[in-house]
């Protein structure tokens, strides 16, 4: 009888609600056993699960980790974390035949762990300027997310990235090789929803938490007329839903803006479905939001909506090329409503036939190749 190969997947999130890492983990179950390390219940796929306490912080938040970043001591950090050190404590005594970390923070404690196994790291997006619009992280955590992708990065067996363009950039800082796997998801059979006269019904999905936009995109609707509506679908943050209320509080007053519950990542592109379309404008504030790719551009594609997004290079280019839907003049709150508020019913309907006609082609097959053939090639 063949022993199965031991898989760690470690993640920083909570593992119910980041579909990436969930997706990750339903192909790795293909290859082995899974051992998924992390924030949150046990995931889809995942045989054992060691559940970080949700309320201890991955990066070394305590008095003494804060003074070490700012004297720039990372090295005595790595492990320090009150998370990571809950972590090390769980996994003791565990061997694995590959060890995946997913973003840059987890890199030390998969090396720490490893002893000589193969380790993945799926850096997802570019990790010295996670949240670089944030004063405090750029000057205390970016440092120490370059010294540790520095150090480790060359050590990685095979690493991985959301999208071309930040492939590219670890290619050329960290002199390493990146494969990249999007935040594509899997093909759905859905249909283009039937347009109601005289409306276009908005919708927008993802994480409230600041530095989005999301305000933003509440002011530009506001400016529209009544033949729109806005339904949002936010997954409140690790704040108590602080920043979720006060969303709320600045959309008082317009009944035409619905807060919904959060939808689980599989169950996203139905409930998106009934809506005309996906609205997302983030300004380029840091590296990530300029090269974004994110989830919710394939969630609305499988839910088979138009697009109405800001120009960023990687989705602009798609949009173009499959035209998806309008791509807006600049990153303005203005620019955001006049290009909805140009909109015809008519124009609508083409995008969503030709998202409907590009689903196949975004949707996640093509990533879950390269994820199969990396497993392939690190487990033999």
């Amino acid at each position: 009888m063949t022993v199965p190969q031991q898989i760690l997947c470690i993640s920083f999130s909570d593992i119910e609600a980041d579909s990436r890492v969930l997706r990750q983990v339903a192909l790795l179950a293909e290859a082995g056993e899974v051992t998924t390390l992390s924030y949150g219940n046990c995931p889809p796929g995942s045989t054992t699960h060691l559940e970080i306490d949700s309320a201890l912080p991955s990066l070394p938040q305590t008095l003494s980790g804060v003074l070490r970043l700012g004297l720039r001591r990372h090295a005595s950090v790595e492990l320090a974390a009150p998370a990571v050190k809950q972590a090390l404590a769980l996994v003791r005594g565990r061997t694995f035949d590959l060890i995946v970390a997913n973003e840059a923070r987890a890199l030390p404690l998969a090396h720490a762990i490893a002893g000589g196994t193969p380790v993945w790291g799926d850096m997802h997006e570019w990790a010295p300027e996670e949240r670089a619009h944030v004063l405090p992280w750029r000057l205390l955590v970016k440092p120490y997310m370059w010294a540790i992708c520095a150090k480790y990065l060359p050590r990685t067996t095979a690493v991985t990235a959301v999208n071309a363009s930040i492939a590219a950039l670890y290619a050329e800082q960290f002199g390493i090789d990146t494969e990249v796997v999007r935040n594509a998801g899997p093909y759905r059979d859905l249909e283009p929803s039937v347009p109601v006269a005289g409306k276009i019904r908005l919708v927008h999905s993802g994480a409230a938490i600041p530095g989005r936009n999301l305000e933003g995109t509440i002011e530009a609707f506001r400016a529209l007329d009544d033949r729109f509506s806005l339904d949002l679908y936010l997954v409140k943050a690790r704040d108590g839903g602080r920043y979720w209320q006060q969303l709320k509080e600045l959309a008082a007053g317009d009944h035409r803006i619905t807060f919904h519950d959060a939808v689980a990542p599989d169950e996203l592109p139905a409930t998106l479905n009934k809506y005309d379309v996906g609205v997302f404008s983030l300004p380029p504030r840091t590296t990530n939001h300029r090269l974004m790719l994110p989830n919710k551009f394939f969630d609305f594609v499988q839910a088979r909506l138009a697009l109405v997004f800001s120009p960023s290079p990687e989705t602009a280019r798609l949009m173009h090329q499959y035209d998806l839907g309008a791509v807006t003049e600049d990153f303005s709150t203005e620019s955001l409503s006049r290009t909805l508020a140009a909109l015809t019913a008519e124009e609508v309907e083409r995008y969503k036939a030709n998202v409907h006609r590009a689903a196949q082609a975004l949707s996640s097959a093509e990533d879950e190749a390269v994820t199969r053939g990396l497993l392939t090639r690190l487990l033999g």
